[in-house]
């Protein structure tokens, strides 16, 4: 990767980074607790009547379709701090869009879901109109997992995150920075 003119002192885009995967572990623990509570729900439909989305059970489960995208929305304001990780033509990072994308998808498939289980009662998860959730939750992944390694390698960059002691591993990151790691064999 090209080095870039410092646009800001070093060390304050090392705080403003880290600020930033503090808000991603925040936001992730969130997206775990859902998960969770995702187990929770299934059980609970396999052995109770079907509900509605107001029952205590969804209240979590729910709100995390408003919360993330929220969530996923004051990083990428935040994110604007730190220049050299805006997208192209000096828009939001890539990854970011994928992210708030994939759970803005998901929160609208609240009223997919409930208006489809109106004429079917049955709890199936393997039903089309729970893999519009699982799609969506899944694109939101991927993106923030390609905005994390992002930030990840403007750290190492700047040296705030060192490298493996190991030779090998060491010379993986330098080659991995340089963008030359898959245009050799690895042994």
């Amino acid at each position: 990767m090209a080095q870039m003119p410092a646009l800001i002192p070093k060390e304050v885009e090392i705080q403003r980074l880290k600020k930033i995967y503090i808000m991603v572990i925040m936001l992730g623990s969130i997206a775990a607790s859902v998960e969770v509570d995702n187990f929770v729900d299934g059980s609970l439909h396999q052995t109770a009547i079907r509900d509605s989305a107001f029952t205590p059970a969804h209240w979590w489960l729910y709100s995390h379709f408003v919360a993330l995208p929220l969530g996923w929305g004051m990083v990428a304001m935040y994110d604007r701090k730190v220049p050299i990780l805006r997208g192209p033509g000096n828009s939001m990072n890539t990854g970011l869009k994928i992210t708030i994308i994939g759970y803005l998808a998901t929160m609208f498939t609240i009223g997919v879901n409930e208006m489809w289980h109106f004429w079917f009662v049955e709890e199936i998860f393997a039903v089309p109109n729970h893999w519009m959730f699982n799609m969506g939750v899944v694109v939101a992944f991927m993106g923030a997992l390609a905005y994390v390694v992002r930030v990840y390698a403007r750290l190492v960059e700047l040296g705030a995150e060192t490298p493996a002691k190991n030779p090998y591993v060491a010379e993986m990151y330098k080659l991995a920075l340089e963008g030359k790691l898959y245009s050799r064999s690895i042994p």
